[in-house]
Order: C-alpha cells, then structure tokens, then sequence
C-alpha cells in the first residue's frame, strides 16, 4: 500500500502569513520557510512581529476566512485520493488550518498548535516534535506503507528524503538547486504525472 504526504501551503493553499503580510502590509511577514531553512528561528521572527504589531489571532483568521484553495487543488486532491491514502504534513497550526481543510474536504492533516493568552494574543507555539514531517513518513514505514511525498520547501526536504520517493512541486530556484536528487514540476498535471511515474503500480 502507498501513501501520498503532501505539504499545505503552497502545495495546496496560499502561504497564511503571506497572506497576513499583504493584508497588513508587514513585509517582514511574507518570510516562509522558502526563505529560511531554520522553522525555530522563523516562528521567533514571526511571533516578533505580531507582537510589535498588536495583532492577535483573531487577526490572523480573518484573513484565513478570505482565502481559498490555490487553483487546481481541489481536484489534484481528489484524484490522488483515488489512487492514494493521503495524509497532510505540515508546519501550519491547527488553528489557522480548519476553514481552508473544509474547503479541501478535511483531509488527515498532522501539524502543530499554538499557545494563546485570553486575549487572543498568539504567545508561543508548540511543535509536535522535531522535524515532524520526516518522523511521519519514517512511522508510515515502520507500518510497511511506501511513501511518496511533495512539498515546496526547504522544511519539506528531509520529508522527501525520507520518502521512497520525492517530488518539489512549486519550489523556488533556491531550493531546486540545492536539492537536484528530487524532480521538480510546476502544474498540478505534472504532479499527477510524477505520482503515476513515483508509484510501484499502474496507475
């Protein structure tokens, strides 16, 4: 049996702090992990900046609230469910997440939590564990599944070292250069095309 790991945002869905940077033009928020390989440093940066900002998570979910799917996503998804079990790994949070899993139809998503004050004041953020995305894959192993995997970003690599097989889908120059051993395709059709060349079956 084959398993289909795939990462959310921008694999899926819009990036949720660029999102947030356009709304409240702070440009140091549209940082990803495309830009900066180390999540811990990233999230010190992020929680930095809504709190020299003010802004809670109320503020954060309302821009959630306006975002949909990336083009494509919807039916990407359905297809590799035909074909796949599929799991979603990513370094979201639980409650930023739900209004755009609904819309994908609430696929298994495994990811993180935060911590919030009374006042709607995001204060920390709570890791599942290290490196979260390659532990699923190495568990999925141990139960004797084989994994195919795709994500965007240099938190994704070691998810798609991991794997038996994986894809960058999307991915910035930077992180195709560094990691030529994975193909790398840029339209949902090509993705399709790389799982059916990935999987061990015909599919």
């Amino acid at each position: 049996m084959e398993i289909a790991c795939l990462d959310l945002e921008g694999v899926l869905i819009p990036e949720i702090w660029v999102g947030l940077a356009e709304r409240t033009g702070i440009q140091e928020l549209r940082a990803t992990t495309r830009d900066i390989p180390d999540y811990d440093v990233l999230m010190t940066q992020r929680l930095g900046l809504l709190k020299q900002h003010n802004l809670g998570i109320n503020d954060i979910q309302s821009v959630i609230d306006d975002m949909s799917p990336l083009e494509g996503a919807s039916e990407f998804l359905d297809w590799l469910r035909e074909h796949f079990q599929v799991v979603i790994l990513s370094d979201t949070y639980y409650e930023f997440a739900r209004p755009l899993m609904r819309q994908l139809g609430f696929p298994t998503l495994l990811c993180h939590r935060l911590g919030i004050d009374t006042s709607g004041k995001i204060t920390e953020y709570h890791l599942r564990q290290v490196d979260p995305k390659r532990h699923a894959v190495k568990a999925f192993h141990s139960l004797k599944y084989r994994v195919i995997a795709a994500g965007d970003s240099y938190n994704d690599t070691s998810m798609l070292a991991e794997a038996d097989a994986g894809i960058l889908f999307n991915a910035p120059e930077n992180v195709v250069s560094e990691f030529p051993q994975f193909p790398s395709v840029h339209s949902y059709e090509a993705l399709i095309g790389a799982f059916k060349n990935a999987s061990n079956r015909v599919i």
